[in-house]
């Protein structure tokens, strides 16, 4: 497979890329933590960038929503932030201690989110109604979520070292992983029905099929410290290595490679795909 990575500069490198998703107007969009924004990336190249309101909520994953909408986690202030396509926002507050991360759309059209300072995992409907599931453990620090196949909510549970499972009622499941401390982080749905998640701390991808058998893939590079995860229409799975500077990719056949970023120290977080090709978010203030 012939691999070419360019990357185009966005935003000032005191931004802070993290998130990325594709919008519904066919525009690739950001949240910049440090900065308190959101930048849009329109299809011929223009970018947008739009200050939160209010200020201050040091956004982290952004999402499409039901509704047509993006909506977003603000970690620093404990709310769900919403901003159309022509950049009108608004914001649902969470309790106080929340800390969400992850967000995703669930398949009842809410957004469910991982609280990750309050062992929780919210549900916001669109027109602003929340509910909060407290989860079985205590400091387990669920960071990202994303939709199942099977109508449930999958997450990572950060300090706890477990995969967790909601259905649509709240009931919760959790799987412990067989390695260690192994700090599972990003999370997403595999083309092959099965949920793929990145262990950052023990350098490994991992995967679990819908009745909780888990299989980990050590990473040729142990301290690359895998951060997000997106699968592969072809099968297997795209994962930024954080710690490495690189792009990895898990073919279907289970072999791992790794592609260089042409720019050092360019800190690799969310990543995304489209029709055009997989996307990351580089903390330098660009996407590659």
């Amino acid at each position: 497979m012939t691999v070419e990575i360019r990357e185009i500069p966005l935003v000032g490198p005191e931004s802070g890329p993290y998130g990325i998703t594709a919008g519904p107007d066919g525009a690739l969009w950001l949240t910049l933590a440090q900065a308190g924004g959101i930048a849009r990336l329109s299809p011929d190249g223009a970018v947008r960038t739009y200050p939160l309101e209010p200020a201050g909520g040091r956004p982290l994953i952004i999402t499409t929503g039901a509704d047509g909408a993006l909506w977003f986690t603000r970690s620093g202030d404990d709310r769900i932030g919403r901003i159309t396509v022509d950049g009108e926002q608004r914001t649902i507050a969470l309790p106080a201690g929340t800390g969400p991360c992850g967000i995703a759309a669930g398949p009842d059209g809410a957004l469910w989110y991982a609280g990750m300072n309050s062992d929780t995992i919210g549900r916001v409907e669109t027109d602003g109604t929340h509910s909060a599931f407290p989860l079985p453990v205590t400091g387990g620090f669920p960071s990202m979520i994303t939709a199942g196949a099977d109508r449930a909510l999958w997450f990572t549970l950060n300090q706890a070292n477990a995969i967790g499972r909601i259905d649509l009622d709240g009931r919760v499941t959790l799987y412990p992983l067989p390695t260690v401390n192994a700090g599972p982080v990003g999370i997403t749905l595999g083309d092959d029905g099965a949920i793929w998640f990145v262990e950052i701390a023990a350098g490994q991808l991992g995967r679990i099929d819908p009745d909780g058998e888990i299989v980990e893939f050590p990473l040729p590079d142990r301290s690359a410290r895998p951060h997000a995860i997106v699968a592969d229409p072809d099968g297997g799975a795209w994962f930024t290595e954080w710690g490495a500077n690189r792009i990895g990719h898990l073919d279907p056949n289970c072999r791992i490679e790794g592609y260089a970023l042409p720019t050092p120290d360019a800190e690799p977080h969310g990543i995304t795909r489209t029709s055009t090709g997989i996307w990351a978010a580089l903390e330098i203030g660009a996407i590659a």
